[in-house]
């Protein structure tokens, strides 16, 4: 997790409410929890500091919310919830965290104007849910009918003085500029820009492999498949390098991309480090530098739409690089890398056909929004 300035690019998607560093081989500070009629409860060790984030719903999947907390949980477990929540999830993102996952039904709407994780004592935290108070809560708008937890909640402070209640957030980011639909992708002039799509790797060369088997190329091939129809949509002519599992060497692609005459070249890939490093994740966008090709300025447009998807994911920047495929070609041109197919934070969602789809669009996003501005 990188210092508040970076964080500030992630969107709407990241409520962040405090930052700390776990110390591996700790048990977890989370004590008890549960969900009640004022929302979300929490009881930790004394003077813990927490991570706290919300993702928005997509299709056929609603909202979440979770906590992490220092140390390491004694086991993961699910439990299924009462309506409006789908479900609740302990689980180890890493070797030194315990992770509390709420999920909300499909349809569910949260605000995150309105969301607050409070600490009520050094021992004790809350976050409510105001707008689903009020719609599943007994008509006053004054609690959710559920109830739902684990642990001994109820047990005494004991010496621990208790203190007023006091918002840890420290800044709530706005509102991301990914749609959740195509209907809502910037609009450009129909006919006008041609941009070409360069999925990374393929056929022989599954590129970097990952946990469970996660192959780059089918992750990198799917989403600029997806890409392509999304630009398309809005009336973009767009050429890929490949659309099937064919091995392309790199000079042919930079070939298609110079004789096109493109407005835009857009390299994808999945990154990748040692499967003993699960720990390694994040986002990174690259450029080669040239005077007069605003290729940074594309790298940092897609860069900031990755981002704001994907919440937690570390951002590894916009750099400059001399990767074949952006140096040899003569329009604005990045290559971006969507995450680690060996993180354990990155693996799992890029695993995920809906991920896949919310990059697609936010790829499209940055694109269209780049393309806006020529």
């Amino acid at each position: 997790m990188r210092p508040l300035p970076s964080l500030a690019r992630l969107g709407r998607s990241l409520l962040l409410v405090a930052v700390v560093a776990g110390q591996p081989g700790l048990a977890s500070s989370l004590v008890a929890w549960r969900l009640s009629r004022q929302g979300l409860e929490l009881r930790t060790i004394p003077d813990v500091q927490l991570k706290a984030y919300l993702q928005a719903g997509s299709a056929g999947q609603g909202p979440r919310v979770w906590v992490d907390f220092p140390g390491e949980p004694s086991r993961t477990r699910s439990l299924a919830g009462p309506s409006p929540v789908r479900e609740v999830r302990i689980g180890r993102p890493n070797s030194d965290t315990t992770r509390l996952v709420v999920e909300f039904a499909p349809g569910i709407e949260l605000d995150p104007q309105e969301l607050r994780l409070v600490g009520t004592s050094r021992d004790r935290w809350r976050m409510e849910f105001k707008t689903l108070a009020k719609s599943f809560g007994n008509g006053q708008g004054n609690g959710l009918a559920l109830s739902l937890g684990e642990g001994d909640f109820d047990a005494p402070t004991g010496l621990i003085p208790r203190r007023e209640p006091q918002v840890i957030i420290g800044t709530l980011f706005p509102t991301s500029s990914v749609p959740l639909s195509p209907s809502s992708l910037p609009v450009v002039p129909v006919g006008r820009f041609k941009v070409v799509i360069d999925p990374g790797h393929g056929g022989p060369d599954p590129g970097a492999v990952g946990i469970g088997g996660l192959r780059e190329t089918d992750v990198v091939l799917d989403v600029c498949l997806q890409v392509a129809q999304l630009l398309q949509a809005r009336g973009v002519q767009v050429l890929m390098t490949r659309t099937t599992e064919v091995d392309v060497d790199l000079p042919p692609r930079v070939a298609l991309a110079n004789s096109s005459r493109a407005d835009a070249f857009v390299s994808v890939h999945a990154n990748a480090l040692s499967r003993y490093r699960p720990d390694v994740n994040g986002i990174e966008s690259f450029y080669f530098e040239e005077a007069g090709r605003p290729s940074r300025t594309l790298a940092a447009a897609l860069q900031q739409q990755m981002l704001s998807i994907s919440p937690g994911s570390p951002d590894r920047g916009v750099k400059p690089a001399r990767f074949f495929v952006i140096r040899r070609t003569v329009m604005p041109s990045t290559l971006v890398e969507m995450g680690f197919v060996t993180g354990a934070l990155d693996a799992p969602r890029l695993a995920d056909a809906a991920y896949r789809r919310r990059m697609a669009l936010a790829l499209a996003t940055g694109i269209l929004n780049f393309l806006q501005a020529q």
